[in-house]
Parts: structure tokens; sequence; C-alpha cells
């Protein structure tokens, strides 16, 4: 079987996994999120949204490991003002992506590196796309294995 091409691989490390969790869905939950963590210059690099069957927000993201000390007592604060039930935080995680030109035509891209990730053993944290990127949070302890898997699994310029 050939190799799907891609353009690349990018690799985030020094990261940690934050949540805010069961945020009763409304509009600007995100956007309070968000304005907290701009308004103490912490970036966030990593950014998942979802609304789970019972209606509450579950707002994930990445920022530096360095700044989850300050994140983590702000969004305590945060948490209570939009009605969250829980903060959760995972230090120690890396992001590995993908990315190449036109991925939204290129059907397979997803799946084949979802299975060489699950193949060698490698959780999947939390995953993010755009039009030309797939991303996924794993454990930063396993990135070099998951280049490597993604080195062996995808065709590379």
């Amino acid at each position: 079987m050939s190799k799907i091409k891609i353009g690349g691989i990018m690799q985030t490390t020094g990261l940690a996994k934050v949540g805010v969790m069961s945020i009763p869905d409304r509009p600007g939950i995100a956007g309070k999120i968000m304005a907290a963590l701009g308004d103490r210059k912490i970036n966030v690099q990593f950014i998942v949204q979802c609304i789970d069957n019972l209606g509450n927000d579950q707002v994930v993201f990445c920022i530096s490991e360095d700044e989850l000390g300050l994140a983590s007592d702000l969004l305590e604060d945060v948490k209570r003002e939009v009605g969250g039930e829980q903060v959760i935080q995972r230090p120690k995680v890396a992001i590995i992506s993908v990315f190449g030109p036109d991925f939204r035509e290129r059907p397979g891209i997803a799946s084949t590196m979802f299975s060489a990730l699950g193949d060698r053993n490698i959780n999947i944290l939390a995953i993010s796309t755009s039009i030309s990127t797939l991303s996924c949070v794993i454990d930063a302890d396993r990135l070099q294995d998951a280049v490597g898997a993604m080195r062996q699994t995808f065709d590379l310029p």
C-alpha cells in the first residue's frame, strides 16, 4: 500500500492539558475562559470544545507547563463564574501534528494517523483539526515514538 503524502510533522513540547468541565451550555463560555487567560498573557496553543449528551460544555486546551500554576488558580475562579463542575489538568503533554495541502479533500489522513499512534499504544488525549493540519495531544514521554510512527506511516518530503 502506498503512503499518503503530507507536507511534514510538527511537534510542541513543554505543555499542560487543562480543561474546564461540565459547564451548562450557553453563549459566551469559551470567550470568558479564553479572555481570563489572555488577560493574564497566558497563550493557548490548542483548543477543543464540545457539548456532551447532558448539554454541558467541555473546554479543553493546552498551555505552557510553566504557566500551569497561574492558570489553575485563575480557572478555579472562572469555573465558579461560569458554573463549571471541575477544572482538570495534566502536565507533561505534547502535541504531534501532521500538515499538508488540502487535507479537507484527502480522506484517510486522520484514520491513518490515529491508527499509527494506536498501533504503538500511544493514547490520544485530545484531537484538533484545521483545513491543513491534524493535531493530537499525547503524553510527552511518547512524543519521539509518535514522531517515529508518523515518519514510518506517511510519505514526507
